[in-house]
């Protein structure tokens, strides 16, 4: 949020709402590093990869991902848990050749 000075956001709490998560979402934060993010479809089929750096914030809602870390990195990871583990909470594929990357930003 950017607010201007004196902007109030009154005293709140939140109500019970049931919700049902279905897939799971990914927030990151880059504390430190230099990390390449690998972009699937839902079918797993490659589309892009971008370069993240300290401070940048991504997040992830569908589709796979994957990364690779550039330099020696620190990432803050934030999502709905509990963790199911490998087979029940993600399903790992194959990644991308290296030399199909595409759409690199740095």
């Amino acid at each position: 949020m950017k607010r201007p000075k004196k902007y109030i956001i009154p005293p709140h709490t939140h109500m019970a709402v049931p919700r049902q998560v279905e897939y799971t979402n990914e927030f990151l934060f880059i504390k430190r590093g230099k990390v390449r993010v690998d972009f699937y479809d839902a079918d797993k089929n490659y589309l892009e990869s971008r370069i993240l750096k300290q401070g940048d914030v991504i997040l992830l809602a569908y589709g796979g991902h994957g990364l690779e870390m550039l330099e020696e990195s620190e990432i803050i990871e934030a999502k709905q848990g509990p963790y199911a583990g490998v087979g029940a909470d993600k399903r790992q594929f194959t990644p991308v050749d290296s030399n199909r990357l595409k759409s690199v930003k740095d």
